[in-house]
């Protein structure tokens, strides 16, 4: 009876031991589409002892988890909501790890002719003059806040993107790209998630290379003084894995079909937590 006892509390022990060394981080649904975080975490576990819980969401929820304390860390694309989040105090700093950039997918025929435009606005123009079918992810997102943005450079109003041509998936990033897949609709995605997406139907990649569709991602620690309960130490010790030479050579090191996914672009944090 008594080695029965000394076991379970050896047990009681080790899972202990586990669930502290285990941290919770949203993420976009466009990092985990893209395949990236399969090549990241088992390398994360094995170098750092880390078990990073991920919770896939879009950039608005990934905020509100944040903001409630519901997760350690975020990690996200959109500077503006960013900087909100910081403003209010639910963040101890912001780290730029990497980016790609958001592309313009569509019908291969190319019905409102955006392959010769030269701006991002300017091909949105033209989807809505022709009211060619259109795939949002509707879904307070980070690359949704990125096309919403676009539409009010472009000077189409909300009131103007009617349900005869502009739909609304309310859903991730892949789930928005099947969307446009079934509608043969034109649709805002970041380039990584549409590499990674395997059911491509008669769509292409019409439209890139506008500055305005950089898309860089960062990671922000929840900031313990507002959630006493959060690991911010464990959320350090990732930071300072992300900006690592390893991370750097994974993160470049992702290809598909030969295409670079994401680019590096930390600054290397010189001290992990205590």
């Amino acid at each position: 009876m008594i080695r029965i006892l000394v076991t379970a509390a050896a047990l009681l022990a080790s899972a202990s031991a586990l669930a502290a060394d285990s941290l919770k981080v949203a993420v976009t649904t466009s990092f985990h589409n893209s395949g990236l975080s399969d090549i990241l975490l088992p390398e994360i576990a094995k170098e750092t002892g880390l078990e990073v819980q991920l919770i896939v969401v879009g950039t608005g929820q990934a905020i509100r988890l944040g903001e409630a304390g519901d997760v350690d860390a975020i990690l996200v694309h959109s500077r503006t909501a960013e900087d909100t989040f910081l403003a209010g105090g639910y963040g101890t700093h912001r780290r730029e790890i990497m980016y790609n950039d958001f592309v313009v997918i569509g019908p291969s025929d190319d019905p409102a002719q955006i392959k010769s435009v030269e701006t991002a606005t300017a091909a949105l123009v033209n989807i809505a003059n022709r009211k060619a079918p259109f795939a949002s992810r509707g879904d307070d997102s980070g690359t949704h806040k990125k096309e919403l943005s676009l539409w009010a450079s472009a000077g189409v109003a909300e009131a103007q993107r009617t349900p005869d041509w502009y739909n609304e998936a309310g859903a991730g990033m892949g789930a928005t790209l099947n969307t446009a897949a079934g509608l043969n609709a034109y649709v805002l995605a970041d380039r990584a998630s549409w590499l990674n997406f395997g059911n491509k139907a008669d769509l292409a990649l019409l439209f890139a290379g506008d500055p305005v569709l950089f898309n860089q991602y960062a990671f922000l620690p929840v900031n313990p003084e507002r959630h006493g309960h959060v690991k911010h130490d464990l959320a350090l010790k990732l930071e300072y894995w992300l900006t690592s030479p390893r991370a750097a050579e994974l993160i470049n090191g992702y290809t598909i079909n030969g295409e670079t996914l994401f680019t590096f672009n930390a600054k290397e944090v010189l001290q992990a937590a205590e």
